[in-house]
């Protein structure tokens, strides 16, 4: 059905991006980011439930109700400009603004975010006086240097790229992230770019993103933390050429796969570069009368900080998943409980089973760790990732702003 290529963000057609380092950052890192879409694309977007709000995000948000084309997505890094009122909120728009008059476009077909250390103002004058370099080094092929510019304690760059096999003519869908801690999602989370050269219509292009965020970007967590500035934006700008994709074109499913593998690979991704972690968590979770329960279960499971820890530690107390999974609000007969550590079986119809403990530490060793629950005989499949807990974790954020 498709194909990893590489490219990023400006694999599917029409794409432009881009990142420099505009003296945001303390460490002279890249810090200035430009995804630019060469024709107005149908955009989406899925923000922060937090009431806490970056200026960034509800500017999104209006732009986004307004259902209006976007050409441009501007991210800062160093400064979260949360949190920091009516200032904050101009220098958002001010941002939209300079970006609109060096690329000849209006305002409102310009998207913003921000990421880095919460209550911090951006330095304006070399955010403004930054773009001119930006635009120059902003080309076909700045994919990964995009996915570089984002980056604030992540380790590693998250960047996928996908192309259809089945399809004529074929579409893309390329996809950029970052995200390290501060990982619960209420929405998407982190920041997370999605571009697509399919040409869309623009109630369904957002009905498959918030599809795809239900089952990746909501489903992992780090440390349970929710960001001022989570926020995942979704352009899909038609250059692919073919006619309108609408919700009965037999063309949907494979998008809407597309989309969706993009955004898990890109939550993975995050989840495995958690903060101090080394090792990603699976959790499959079977059994429940809906998916949406078993999600639920999974993402308890996995954010667990006893389980977390019990990883980290190479411990397989598997009583930590069992009490986990109880806790989780979703109703299921304590006798069905099953749990599996990848191959090692620990738990059958809510009963212990006899099993090779050194075993289990060596599986612990694994990355992905995958544990599989079963809580009965219903429909519904879930799945969320995590991380370990490491001694890191608490070290990195007690150094974060010092």
């Amino acid at each position: 059905m498709w194909r990893e290529i590489p490219g990023g963000v400006t694999a599917p057609q029409g794409y432009r991006a881009g990142a420099v380092r505009a003296g945001l950052k303390p460490s002279g890192a890249l810090d200035l980011t430009l995804i630019y879409s060469e024709q107005p694309a149908v955009a989406a977007g899925a923000l922060t439930t937090s009431q806490l709000r970056a200026a960034c995000v509800t500017y999104c948000q209006q732009q986004l109700q307004t259902g209006q084309p976007v050409h441009a997505i501007v991210c800062n890094a160093g400064q979260a400009n949360a949190a920091t009122g009516h200032q904050g909120w101009q220098d958002a728009c001010t941002t939209a603004t300079a970006f609109a008059e060096a690329l000849g476009i209006a305002p409102n077909q310009v998207l913003v975010a921000s990421t880095g250390v919460i209550g911090r103002l951006i330095p304006m004058d070399k955010l403004v006086g930054a773009i001119p370099d930006l635009l120059a080094v902003t080309t076909r092929e700045g994919g990964d240097l995009a996915a570089q510019g984002i980056l604030t304690t992540d380790l590693v760059t998250k960047t996928i790229a996908l192309e259809s096999t089945d399809l004529q003519p074929p579409i893309r869908v390329g996809g950029i992230a970052k995200g390290s801690g501060m990982i619960h999602p209420n929405m998407a989370t982190l920041l997370a770019f999605v571009t697509c050269d399919a040409p869309v219509e623009a109630g369904l292009w957002r009905k498959l993103l918030q599809e795809a965020v239900a089952v990746s970007f909501n489903q992992i967590t780090v440390d349970g933390d929710t960001s001022t500035n989570d926020m995942l934006l979704a352009l899909a700008n038609g250059a692919a050429g073919g006619t309108v994709i609408r919700a009965d074109d037999p063309r949907v499913p494979t998008l809407r796969a597309m989309v969706t593998e993009a955004c898990i690979q890109l939550a993975k991704k995050v989840a495995r570069d958690g903060e101090g972690a080394t090792c990603l968590i699976e959790v499959q979770v079977r059994g429940t009368d809906t998916d949406q329960a078993a999600r639920t279960l999974a993402r308890t499971i996995s954010g667990s900080l006893l389980v977390k820890s019990a990883v980290f530690g190479r411990d397989p107390n598997w009583g930590r998943i069992a009490a986990a999974a109880g806790r989780a609000g979703v109703p299921f007969n304590p006798d069905d409980l099953a749990i599996d550590l990848g191959p090692i079986p620990l738990m059958r119809a809510g009963q212990p089973l006899p099993f090779d403990r050194e075993a289990g530490k060596n599986y612990l060793h694994s990355d992905p760790v995958v544990i599989q629950v079963q809580v009965g005989d219903g429909p519904g499949v879930g799945y969320a990732w995590g991380c370990d807990l490491s001694y890191d974790y608490v070290r990195i954020n007690a150094e974060y702003t010092t």
